[in-house]
């Protein structure tokens, strides 16, 4: 499973808006690794920031 795929499963388990410390914890995930994979995923749309410093999937 590639880092996006399990930081998605993390974020859709956890049903909640995450920050990438909450991902980090939660996952057991790098954090530099988290952090580009929240770039990825927001340049694709996948996921967005409800509030300051947290994300979600977009449904």
């Amino acid at each position: 499973m590639s880092v996006k795929d399990t930081v998605i499963e993390t974020m859709k388990v956890a049903g909640k808006p995450l920050s990438a410390g909450d991902v980090e914890k939660l996952s057991g995930l790098n954090r530099k690794d988290i952090d580009k994979a929240f770039k990825e995923l927001k340049e694709e749309n996948a996921i967005t920031s409800p509030v300051r410093c947290k994300w979600e999937l977009v449904q």
